[in-house]
Protein backbone atom coordinates (compact mmCIF):
# COMPACT_ATOMS: atom_id res chain seq x y z
CA UNK A 1 0.00 0.00 0.00
CA UNK A 2 3.20 2.27 1.20
CA UNK A 3 4.76 1.88 -2.20
CA UNK A 4 1.71 2.23 -4.28
CA UNK A 5 0.74 5.10 -2.94
CA UNK A 6 4.10 7.37 -2.91
CA UNK A 7 4.04 8.60 -6.22
CA UNK A 8 6.98 10.51 -5.62
CA UNK A 9 9.22 7.30 -6.20
CA UNK A 10 11.53 6.92 -8.67
CA UNK A 11 10.37 4.53 -11.42
CA UNK A 12 12.42 2.12 -12.99
CA UNK A 13 12.99 3.63 -15.90
CA UNK A 14 14.78 6.22 -14.05
CA UNK A 15 16.57 4.03 -11.77
CA UNK A 16 18.35 2.67 -14.45
CA UNK A 17 19.22 6.02 -15.68
CA UNK A 18 20.69 7.09 -12.96
CA UNK A 19 23.14 6.24 -10.57
CA UNK A 20 21.24 4.71 -7.36
CA UNK A 21 22.35 7.05 -3.98
CA UNK A 22 21.74 6.06 -0.96
CA UNK A 23 20.79 8.51 1.92
CA UNK A 24 22.53 10.03 3.84
CA UNK A 25 24.43 10.77 0.84
CA UNK A 26 26.53 13.72 -0.13
CA UNK A 27 29.52 13.49 -2.03
CA UNK A 28 32.62 16.44 -2.40
CA UNK A 29 31.44 19.64 -4.10
CA UNK A 30 32.75 23.15 -4.84
CA UNK A 31 30.68 25.33 -3.90
CA UNK A 32 29.34 28.27 -6.20
CA UNK A 33 28.30 31.39 -4.46
CA UNK A 34 25.28 33.83 -5.94
CA UNK A 35 26.43 36.56 -4.94
CA UNK A 36 22.95 37.96 -6.00
CA UNK A 37 21.31 35.69 -3.63
CA UNK A 38 23.54 36.56 -0.87
CA UNK A 39 23.11 40.23 -0.65
CA UNK A 40 19.78 40.09 -1.22
CA UNK A 41 19.23 37.97 1.97
CA UNK A 42 21.81 39.94 3.47
CA UNK A 43 19.86 43.15 2.83
CA UNK A 44 16.75 41.48 3.84
CA UNK A 45 17.78 40.20 7.10
CA UNK A 46 19.61 43.47 8.45
CA UNK A 47 16.35 45.19 7.69
CA UNK A 48 14.40 42.37 9.79
CA UNK A 49 16.48 42.99 12.29
CA UNK A 50 16.06 46.93 12.07
CA UNK A 51 11.92 46.25 11.68
CA UNK A 52 12.39 44.09 14.98
CA UNK A 53 13.29 46.97 16.45
CA UNK A 54 11.06 49.37 15.39
CA UNK A 55 8.34 47.12 16.46
CA UNK A 56 9.28 47.97 20.26
CA UNK A 57 10.25 51.30 19.29
CA UNK A 58 7.89 53.53 17.27
CA UNK A 59 5.50 50.64 14.99
CA UNK A 60 1.57 50.89 15.48
CA UNK A 61 0.00 47.84 16.96
CA UNK A 62 -2.42 47.83 13.74
CA UNK A 63 1.08 47.26 11.68
CA UNK A 64 2.38 44.66 14.03
CA UNK A 65 -0.90 42.26 14.43
CA UNK A 66 -1.56 42.98 10.51
CA UNK A 67 2.38 41.55 9.73
CA UNK A 68 1.43 38.64 11.99
CA UNK A 69 -2.25 37.86 10.51
CA UNK A 70 -0.28 37.96 6.97
CA UNK A 71 2.58 35.67 8.29
CA UNK A 72 0.10 33.20 9.40
CA UNK A 73 -1.71 33.07 5.52
CA UNK A 74 1.62 33.09 4.08
CA UNK A 75 2.38 29.71 6.24
CA UNK A 76 -1.12 27.85 5.26
CA UNK A 77 -0.28 29.32 1.99
CA UNK A 78 2.74 26.70 1.64
CA UNK A 79 1.63 24.25 4.10
CA UNK A 80 -1.85 23.63 2.79
CA UNK A 81 -0.95 24.79 -0.73
CA UNK A 82 2.15 24.50 -2.30
CA UNK A 83 2.75 21.41 -0.18
CA UNK A 84 -0.69 19.04 0.56
CA UNK A 85 -2.52 20.16 -1.98
CA UNK A 86 -0.52 20.92 -5.26
CA UNK A 87 3.06 18.56 -4.74
CA UNK A 88 1.82 15.64 -2.99
CA UNK A 89 -2.23 16.15 -4.15
CA UNK A 90 -3.22 15.24 -0.64
CA UNK A 91 -6.41 16.23 -1.31
CA UNK A 92 -8.56 18.09 -4.41
CA UNK A 93 -9.81 21.96 -4.05
CA UNK A 94 -12.27 23.48 -6.01
CA UNK A 95 -11.27 26.92 -8.19
CA UNK A 96 -12.23 29.35 -5.42
CA UNK A 97 -10.39 27.91 -2.37
CA UNK A 98 -7.10 27.28 -5.31
CA UNK A 99 -7.52 30.74 -5.70
CA UNK A 100 -7.40 31.53 -2.02
CA UNK A 101 -4.37 29.42 -1.80
CA UNK A 102 -2.30 31.21 -4.28
CA UNK A 103 -2.87 34.03 -2.92
CA UNK A 104 -1.82 33.19 0.67
CA UNK A 105 1.36 31.55 -1.06
CA UNK A 106 2.07 34.44 -2.94
CA UNK A 107 2.26 36.58 0.64
CA UNK A 108 5.45 33.92 1.51
CA UNK A 109 7.22 34.30 -2.22
CA UNK A 110 9.14 31.25 -2.06
CA UNK A 111 9.93 31.59 -5.83
CA UNK A 112 6.40 30.60 -7.32
CA UNK A 113 4.32 27.87 -6.20
CA UNK A 114 5.42 25.77 -9.90
CA UNK A 115 9.28 25.81 -8.54
CA UNK A 116 8.27 24.86 -4.67
CA UNK A 117 6.34 22.08 -6.07
CA UNK A 118 9.45 21.03 -8.19
CA UNK A 119 12.21 21.39 -5.50
CA UNK A 120 9.54 19.81 -3.12
CA UNK A 121 9.21 16.35 -5.15
CA UNK A 122 12.77 16.38 -5.47
CA UNK A 123 13.08 16.43 -1.72
CA UNK A 124 11.24 13.71 -1.38
CA UNK A 125 12.35 11.33 -4.33
CA UNK A 126 15.78 11.90 -3.42
CA UNK A 127 15.92 12.90 0.55
CA UNK A 128 18.89 13.51 1.61
CA UNK A 129 21.06 12.95 -1.03
CA UNK A 130 23.29 15.34 -3.55
CA UNK A 131 19.78 15.15 -6.03
CA UNK A 132 17.70 16.79 -2.77
CA UNK A 133 18.03 20.71 -3.26
CA UNK A 134 18.42 20.98 0.83
CA UNK A 135 20.49 17.96 1.20
CA UNK A 136 20.27 17.77 5.25
CA UNK A 137 23.43 15.32 5.43
CA UNK A 138 25.55 18.87 4.54
CA UNK A 139 24.40 19.79 7.92
CA UNK A 140 21.75 21.99 9.42
CA UNK A 141 23.20 25.75 7.78
CA UNK A 142 23.16 24.37 4.21
CA UNK A 143 19.96 22.75 4.42
CA UNK A 144 18.60 25.83 5.98
CA UNK A 145 19.24 28.43 3.91
CA UNK A 146 22.91 27.77 2.34
CA UNK A 147 21.34 25.72 -0.68
CA UNK A 148 20.12 28.88 -1.73
CA UNK A 149 22.92 30.75 -1.44
CA UNK A 150 24.89 28.47 -3.91
CA UNK A 151 24.51 27.04 -7.12
CA UNK A 152 22.27 23.70 -7.33
CA UNK A 153 24.02 20.87 -7.53
CA UNK A 154 24.73 19.09 -10.33
CA UNK A 155 22.45 15.57 -9.47
CA UNK A 156 19.42 18.29 -8.53
CA UNK A 157 20.00 20.10 -12.42
CA UNK A 158 20.27 16.09 -14.41
CA UNK A 159 17.50 14.17 -11.77
CA UNK A 160 15.03 17.62 -12.10
CA UNK A 161 14.27 16.54 -15.46
CA UNK A 162 12.73 13.59 -14.55
CA UNK A 163 9.86 15.06 -12.28
CA UNK A 164 6.36 14.68 -13.76
CA UNK A 165 5.09 18.59 -13.58
CA UNK A 166 2.46 18.19 -16.40
CA UNK A 167 -0.30 18.14 -13.43
CA UNK A 168 0.58 21.33 -12.06
CA UNK A 169 1.35 23.09 -15.70
CA UNK A 170 -2.23 22.36 -16.64
CA UNK A 171 -2.88 23.96 -13.76
CA UNK A 172 -4.15 27.88 -14.47
CA UNK A 173 -4.08 29.55 -10.99
CA UNK A 174 -0.46 28.18 -10.84
CA UNK A 175 0.65 29.25 -14.74
CA UNK A 176 -0.89 32.46 -13.99
CA UNK A 177 0.86 32.97 -10.36
CA UNK A 178 4.16 32.38 -12.21
CA UNK A 179 3.31 34.17 -15.71
CA UNK A 180 2.90 37.23 -13.25
CA UNK A 181 5.12 35.99 -10.99
CA UNK A 182 7.08 39.45 -10.39
CA UNK A 183 4.46 42.03 -10.58
CA UNK A 184 1.59 39.92 -8.94
CA UNK A 185 3.93 38.42 -5.80
CA UNK A 186 5.71 41.53 -5.37
CA UNK A 187 2.33 43.57 -5.08
CA UNK A 188 1.36 40.73 -2.64
CA UNK A 189 4.28 40.08 -0.79
CA UNK A 190 6.06 43.43 -0.09
CA UNK A 191 4.10 46.35 -1.70
CA UNK A 192 0.49 45.75 -0.73
CA UNK A 193 1.37 44.99 3.09
CA UNK A 194 3.65 48.57 3.30
CA UNK A 195 0.59 50.59 1.66
CA UNK A 196 -2.03 49.21 4.02
CA UNK A 197 -0.85 50.35 7.41
CA UNK A 198 0.43 53.63 6.04
CA UNK A 199 -2.86 54.71 4.10
CA UNK A 200 -5.52 53.21 6.91
CA UNK A 201 -3.45 53.93 10.02
CA UNK A 202 -0.92 56.56 9.16
CA UNK A 203 2.26 54.54 9.56
CA UNK A 204 5.21 55.63 8.63
CA UNK A 205 7.17 54.39 5.79
CA UNK A 206 9.89 53.62 7.37
CA UNK A 207 8.07 51.32 10.03
CA UNK A 208 5.69 49.56 7.49
CA UNK A 209 9.02 48.23 4.77
CA UNK A 210 11.08 47.08 7.59
CA UNK A 211 8.02 45.05 9.19
CA UNK A 212 7.18 43.96 6.48
CA UNK A 213 10.62 43.05 5.73
CA UNK A 214 10.69 41.45 9.38
CA UNK A 215 7.36 39.11 8.19
CA UNK A 216 9.11 37.69 5.67
CA UNK A 217 12.00 36.98 6.85
CA UNK A 218 10.27 35.40 9.75
CA UNK A 219 7.91 33.09 7.36
CA UNK A 220 10.92 31.99 4.97
CA UNK A 221 13.06 30.96 8.56
CA UNK A 222 9.93 29.00 9.68
CA UNK A 223 9.55 27.31 6.30
CA UNK A 224 13.41 26.40 6.58
CA UNK A 225 13.06 24.66 9.73
CA UNK A 226 11.20 21.89 8.48
CA UNK A 227 14.05 21.38 5.62
CA UNK A 228 17.02 21.68 8.14
CA UNK A 229 15.88 21.28 12.42
CA UNK A 230 12.62 18.27 10.91
CA UNK A 231 15.46 16.39 9.58
CA UNK A 232 18.34 16.36 11.96
CA UNK A 233 16.47 16.15 15.04
CA UNK A 234 13.94 14.55 17.24
CA UNK A 235 12.17 11.34 17.32
CA UNK A 236 11.81 8.53 14.67
CA UNK A 237 8.51 6.79 15.74
CA UNK A 238 7.99 5.31 12.02
CA UNK A 239 11.13 4.96 10.31
CA UNK A 240 14.45 4.85 12.55
CA UNK A 241 16.27 4.38 8.95
CA UNK A 242 15.54 8.23 7.68
CA UNK A 243 16.72 11.57 8.45
CA UNK A 244 13.21 13.42 8.68
CA UNK A 245 12.27 13.47 12.56
CA UNK A 246 9.01 14.31 14.44
CA UNK A 247 10.04 18.11 16.02
CA UNK A 248 7.06 19.54 18.04
CA UNK A 249 8.84 22.50 18.17
CA UNK A 250 8.89 22.88 14.47
CA UNK A 251 5.28 21.73 14.17
CA UNK A 252 3.94 24.39 16.06
CA UNK A 253 6.01 27.00 14.19
CA UNK A 254 5.11 25.61 11.04
CA UNK A 255 1.28 25.44 11.54
CA UNK A 256 1.62 21.39 11.99
CA UNK A 257 4.99 20.65 9.44
CA UNK A 258 7.00 19.40 12.14
CA UNK A 259 5.45 15.75 11.96
CA UNK A 260 8.22 14.92 9.29
CA UNK A 261 8.78 11.24 10.11
CA UNK A 262 5.48 10.54 9.72
CA UNK A 263 5.36 12.76 6.37
CA UNK A 264 8.23 11.17 4.59
CA UNK A 265 6.29 7.97 5.27
CA UNK A 266 3.50 8.67 4.17
CA UNK A 267 3.51 11.71 1.91
CA UNK A 268 0.43 11.45 0.93
CA UNK A 269 -1.77 11.98 3.96
CA UNK A 270 -3.57 15.32 4.15
CA UNK A 271 -2.85 15.72 7.68
CA UNK A 272 1.22 14.93 7.54
CA UNK A 273 0.29 13.57 10.85
CA UNK A 274 -1.66 10.95 12.34
CA UNK A 275 -4.71 12.41 14.04
CA UNK A 276 -4.16 13.13 17.05
CA UNK A 277 -1.27 15.33 16.31
CA UNK A 278 -4.06 18.08 15.26
CA UNK A 279 -3.66 20.19 18.44
CA UNK A 280 -0.60 21.56 16.69
CA UNK A 281 -1.89 21.24 13.43
CA UNK A 282 -3.52 24.54 12.12
CA UNK A 283 -2.93 23.47 8.43
CA UNK A 284 -5.44 20.22 8.75
CA UNK A 285 -8.16 22.50 10.26
CA UNK A 286 -7.59 24.42 7.77
CA UNK A 287 -8.24 21.83 5.21
CA UNK A 288 -11.06 20.40 7.46
CA UNK A 289 -12.80 23.30 7.84
CA UNK A 290 -12.87 24.12 3.82
CA UNK A 291 -13.81 20.17 3.14
CA UNK A 292 -16.86 21.31 5.34
CA UNK A 293 -17.57 23.60 3.13
CA UNK A 294 -17.32 21.77 0.27
CA UNK A 295 -14.31 23.59 -1.17
CA UNK A 296 -11.93 20.53 -0.53
CA UNK A 297 -12.57 16.76 -1.03
CA UNK A 298 -10.78 13.37 -1.83
CA UNK A 299 -8.65 14.38 1.82
CA UNK A 300 -6.39 11.09 1.58
CA UNK A 301 -5.27 9.52 4.89
CA UNK A 302 -3.84 6.59 6.29
CA UNK A 303 -5.71 3.71 7.91
CA UNK A 304 -4.78 3.72 11.93
CA UNK A 305 -4.14 -0.15 11.66
CA UNK A 306 -1.50 0.84 8.61
CA UNK A 307 0.30 3.40 11.02
CA UNK A 308 0.55 1.13 13.70
CA UNK A 309 2.19 -1.81 11.67
CA UNK A 310 4.79 0.23 9.95
CA UNK A 311 5.32 2.27 13.72
CA UNK A 312 6.17 -1.67 15.01
CA UNK A 313 8.19 -2.54 12.39
CA UNK A 314 10.73 0.39 11.69
CA UNK A 315 9.79 2.87 14.15
CA UNK A 316 12.08 3.58 17.39
CA UNK A 317 9.82 2.93 19.70
CA UNK A 318 8.36 6.32 20.75
CA UNK A 319 5.54 7.52 19.87
CA UNK A 320 4.41 10.63 17.52
CA UNK A 321 5.45 12.90 20.45
CA UNK A 322 8.51 11.38 21.28
CA UNK A 323 7.69 9.58 24.41
CA UNK A 324 8.39 5.86 24.97
CA UNK A 325 5.88 3.49 23.82
CA UNK A 326 4.82 2.11 27.17
CA UNK A 327 4.66 5.57 28.67
CA UNK A 328 1.71 6.28 26.13
CA UNK A 329 0.06 2.66 26.83
CA UNK A 330 -0.02 3.30 30.28
CA UNK A 331 -1.52 7.05 30.04
CA UNK A 332 -4.12 5.38 27.58
CA UNK A 333 -5.06 3.01 30.78
CA UNK A 334 -4.89 5.68 33.61
CA UNK A 335 -7.78 7.37 31.17
CA UNK A 336 -9.69 4.62 30.29
CA UNK A 337 -9.61 3.45 33.96
CA UNK A 338 -11.07 7.04 35.17
CA UNK A 339 -14.06 6.34 33.02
Amino acid sequence: MEAKQNNLAPTLEEEAQFEKLIAPQASDRKHEIISANLITFAYGHISALYGLYLCFSSAKWATIIMAYVILIAAEVGVTAGAHRLWTHRAYKAKRPLQIILMVMNSFAFQNSAITWIRDHRMHHRYSDTDADPHNATRGFFYSHIGWLLVRKHPEVKRRGKTIDMSDIYSNPVLVFQKKYAIPFIGAVCFVIPTLVPIYFWGETLTNAWHITLLRYIISLHVTFLVNSAAHLWGTRAYDKRIFPAQNLIVSLLAVGEGFHNYHHVFPWDYRTAELGNNYLNLTTKFIDFFAWLGWAYDLKSVPDSAVQSRAARTGDGTNSWGWPEEDANEDILKQTSTL
